[in-house]
C-alpha cells in the first residue's frame, strides 16, 4: 500500500479554535427479536449471499459519481433525529453546497434515531431524513449503526434484522444509496467499502443465531469479501466506512473498551477484525458512534490506515473525552460536518462545527493527506 495518509507538514494544518490543537497521548421484548433472528435463515442467507455486490441504484436516483478524477464528499454521521441541531447542520451544509457542490455523502449510521425504522415505508424516513436534507440532492452512501438494529432498548443493537427495512427503503428514496447491509462504490478517485460491523458490537449479542456470530457466515462472507474488494481496488484513495470506531478518545472508547463493558459487549471482535482486514489496507476509517469530530494520527495497530470520527451531526458528547489516543483534532462540543476534496495526489479534509442556535458554520479544522 503507498504512504497515503502520511502526516503533512506543520504548514499544511489550521486551526481557528484551541480545540483544534492537536493533543498528546414499537418495541420488540429482547425475545421476541432473538427469535426473528434466530428463524430467519432464509432471509439472512440472501442478505450473506448478495451483501456487497455493487448494485445499480434504484430508478430515479440521483446518479452516482463515477469515472471522476475529483471528488467532493459531505461526510457526516449520528444525524436522523429529525430535531433542531440536525437541521442546523444540514442548513450550514447547503450554504456550502451552493458555493463549491458536493458530489456524494457518506452518512456514518444511526440513521434513525431511537430505535430505528419499523418497515420500510415509516414515516421516520421522511422526518428524520429526507426533510432535514432537502436540496442536498446526491447521492448518501447510508451505514448501518446500532439504533437502526435496536430491539429491547434504543441502540442495543439487538435485532440485526431491523436494518433491512433500510436495506429495502433504497427503493424508495432518490438520495438513500444502501443497496446491501455492506457494499462498495468505486467513483474512479476512490473507492469506498460500507461496512456492517453490528454484529460484532451489539449490547444484545446475537447468541441465539450463530449465522451473526463473528465466527458465522454473515462476517466471515463480509471478511472476504472485503480482502478481495481492497486488494482488487485500482482507485488511489480507498475509504472503509463503519459506524462504530476503532480509535476513540469520546465517552464511547475505543474498540475493545466500548463503554467500559465486558467482552464481548466491549467491541472486541470488532477490533480484531479491523486489525485483521481494514489496517494496513485501506487508506482512511470513517466512522461514527461517538458525538464528535476527531482526526487521528496514525496507531501503529492500524499499520498507517487513518482514522476519522464524524458523528455530531445531531447530538453532542458536551465536552465529554478521555483522550487515550493521539488526535490531530478534537471536539467534544459541537455539532458538525466535515467535507473531503479528493484528487489523485491528495485528499483535502475540513472540520466544520455548527454553533446550534447561531447562524452559519465555523471552519475549525483543515488538514491535507498526501501522496
Amino acid at each position: 500500500m503507498n504512504d497515503a495518509a502520511a502526516p503533512p507538514h506543520a504548514s499544511q494544518q489550521h486551526a481557528t479554535t484551541p480545540e483544534a490543537h492537536p493533543i498528546a497521548p414499537n418495541r420488540r421484548t429482547f425475545l421476541a427479536g432473538s427469535a426473528a433472528v434466530a428463524g430467519a435463515a432464509a432471509l439472512t442467507g440472501a442478505a450473506v449471499a448478495a451483501g456487497g455486490a455493487d448494485a445499480a441504484p434504484a430508478k430515479g436516483h440521483y446518479p452516482l459519481p463515477v469515472g471522476r478524477d475529483r471528488l467532493r464528499v459531505f461526510l457526516n454521521g449520528d444525524a436522523g433525529t429529525g430535531k433542531q441541531p440536525q437541521y442546523a447542520v444540514t442548513a450550514a451544509a447547503r450554504k456550502i453546497h451552493a458555493r463549491a457542490p458536493f458530489d456524494l455523502a457518506v452518512s456514518l449510521g444511526d440513521n434513525i434515531y431511537e430505535s430505528g425504522p419499523d418497515g420500510p415505508d415509516d414515516d421516520q424516513f421522511r422526518t428524520k431524513f429526507e426533510k432535514p436534507n432537502a436540496g442536498l440532492d446526491f447521492p448518501w452512501l447510508m451505514t448501518l449503526g446500532n439504533h437502526d438494529n435496536s430491539s429491547v432498548f434504543p441502540g442495543d443493537g439487538g435485532w440485526l434484522l431491523r436494518g433491512d427495512a433500510e436495506v429495502a427503503y433504497h427503493r424508495r428514496s432518490k438520495r438513500w444509496y444502501m443497496p446491501k447491509r455492506y457494499y462498495s462504490v468505486s467513483t474512479g478517485v476512490a473507492d469506498f467499502f460500507v461496512l456492517d460491523l453490528n454484529p460484532l458490537a451489539a449490547y444484545v449479542p446475537p447468541f441465539l443465531s450463530p449465522e451473526w456470530e463473528p465466527g458465522g457466515r454473515y462476517m466471515t462472507q463480509q471478511a472476504r469479501w472485503l480482502e478481495r474488494s481492497l486488494a482488487a481496488s485500482k482507485a488511489p484513495w480507498t475509504f472503509v466506512c463503519t459506524h462504530h470506531p476503532y480509535l476513540n478518545n469520546g465517552p464511547h472508547g475505543a474498540a475493545g473498551d466500548y463503554d467500559g463493558l465486558p467482552a464481548p459487549l466491549n467491541g472486541v471482535e470488532l477490533k480484531k477484525f479491523v486489525e485483521r482486514h481494514v489496517a494496513g489496507k485501506a487508506n482512511f476509517l470513517l466512522s461514527g458512534h461517538d458525538h464528535s469530530q476527531q482526526v487521528f494520527d496514525s496507531a501503529p495497530a492500524l499499520k498507517g490506515t487513518r482514522q476519522i470520527i464524524s458523528g455530531a451531526a445531531a447530538k453532542s458528547v458536551n465536552g465529554e473525552s478521555k483522550k487515550r489516543f493521539r488526535a490531530r483534532y478534537e471536539n467534544f462540543a459541537d455539532r458538525g460536518f466535515m467535507v473531503l476534496d479528493i484528487t489523485p495526489s491528495q485528499v483535502a479534509l475540513d472540520v466544520h462545527a455548527v454553533k446550534t442556535g447561531k447562524p452559519g458554520s465555523v471552519v475549525e479544522f483543515s488538514n491535507l493527506y498526501r501522496r
